[in-house]
């Protein structure tokens, strides 16, 4: 559902458009005049503005130019009365998306032109997505002979339009590969759209994939494409792919095949103007045995199969992955000089991280919270916050402040370093925890 704006001082035009795109699913204000719809631009935002021409107190042109300001990505249509076709060319020079004539012929034409004008607000989004999403995932590097591989693997497969598997545990950067063998490819300028198989129901997941037409379901008020048309001349990556069900296992296999599908509800054959890589932490050969995945899907998607190493094989890039890290947490919590000292280094590079990266970043995240000075030391690195604390052995007695220090870097934790949760966690005052993270050196 879209929000638009309808301007217009003829209040039966105005009637009639709200209706009609109300009808559609949309969500419609309405304003009497221009004055009034720039007052609602600058209340609350808006996906597209239907706009009059000639209105009291502010026209449409003045409206389009002051309403493109506050809101850059607004999409909008100008209605026009015979004659004006000049002051339309102008406005779409202004940035209006088209205009309408008026008399309106059919609410069908509006409806049309409506849906045209937010698919291409959906398109710009999703490449400013697509881009934004570049940026958050760096290219990879490494010094492990392991990673050296597996990136090696991944250039050469970049430069053709073969489907690629990645297969890894939890964490260990599949979508940072998807995403650096987009950004490689002949596809680079074009969308990287990626779907989670695993947090859709199936139903919504098959409406996510290919698209409905309208009234193809319970509430499937408007037509609406799917991702793999979005995603048309870029990539489509398909996260936790093992976790599909049956049908749907069907269904990819016939867009793999042919590069064709229909929307929900449609009888148009669709092309999937896509590259595909799919990623899977489970054993698909396992799942194909035990008849729970497709083994013509699962050849499908195994053209080109690449393993993410565990981040314990491949501790030689711990230290400059925890720095890269670091600095993101660093920029997203308003403290970009963040270092790591020797022994936290040390540390970070011997633990098992069975969570692999994303427990490592989890963990520096963390330890930026405890800190509140420029350097992460060793201290502040908590491995597992909420794990029962070791009991001392009768031959490693523990002092007493060893295990205050133990208990007030825990409470921190589990509190983002709130310092008033922790102290009421350990039943202190505020004030005494101060003087307690003074003396034992805890930021």
């Amino acid at each position: 559902m879209s929000r638009i704006l309808v301007a217009d001082d003829e209040e039966g035009v105005r009637e009639f458009i709200g209706e009609t795109l109300q009808g559609a699913g949309h969500e419609v204000v309405l304003a009497e005049d221009g004055k009034r719809a720039l007052d609602e631009l600058t209340a609350s935002a808006f996906d597209l503005l239907v706009t009059d021409l000639k209105m009291p107190r502010m026209d449409g042109l003045t409206l389009l130019r002051q309403g493109k300001e506050l809101q850059p990505d607004l999409e909008v249509i100008l209605l026009t009365a015979h004659g004006s076709i000049d002051v339309a060319v102008e406005a779409m020079k202004l940035g209006a998306f088209d205009f309408l004539q008026k008399p309106i012929a059919a609410p069908s034409q509006l409806r049309l032109l409506v849906a045209r004008a937010l698919e291409r607000r959906a398109l710009v989004s999703l490449k400013e997505g697509s881009e934004r999403n570049a940026s958050a995932y760096p290219d990879l590097r490494s010094d492990a002979p392991a990673m050296q591989q597996v990136i090696d693997a991944l250039e050469r497969v970049a430069r053709t339009d073969s489907t690629l598997l990645l297969v890894g545990e939890s964490g260990t950067g599949k979508e940072v590969a998807a995403h650096y063998v987009h950004r490689h490819s002949a596809r680079a300028a074009g969308p990287f759209m990626a779907v989670n198989c695993a947090v859709l129901s199936e139903q919504l997941l098959e409406s996510e994939l290919f698209g409905h037409e309208r009234g193809a379901f319970t509430g499937a008020h408007a037509a609406r494409r799917g991702r793999i048309e979005l995603a048309a001349g870029g990539t489509f990556f398909l996260d936790e792919v093992g976790e599909l069900k049956p049908e749907l296992q069907a269904k990819l296999l016939r867009v793999l095949q042919e590069r064709s599908y229909e929307r929900l509800g449609g009888s148009r054959t669709l092309h999937a103007d896509v590259r595909w890589i799919a990623a899977t932490n489970r054993d698909l050969g396992a799942l194909v045995t035990e008849g729970k995945f497709r083994q013509d899907l699962y050849h499908r998607l195994s053209v080109f199969p690449v393993r993410l190493p565990q981040l314990r094989e491949r501790r030689a890039d711990i230290p400059a992955l925890a720095e890269d890290l670091l600095r993101s947490v660093g920029r997203s919590i308003g403290r970009a000089q963040l270092s790591l000292d020797p022994a936290a280094v040390e540390k970070l590079v011997a633990a098992p991280w069975s969570g692999n990266v994303r427990e490592l970043k989890n963990t520096l995240e963390r330890a930026a919270i405890l800190s509140d000075g420029p350097t992460i030391r060793v201290e502040q690195i908590v491995l597992d916050p909420l794990a029962s604390p070791a009991q001392p052995s009768a031959t490693e007695p523990q002092t007493l402040e060893a295990l205050e220090q133990a208990a007030i870097v825990r409470a921190l934790a589990e509190v983002d370093g709130n310092r008033k949760r922790a102290a009421d966690a350990l039943g202190i005052g505020v004030r005494t925890l101060y003087e307690k993270l003074k003396r034992y050196g805890i930021g």
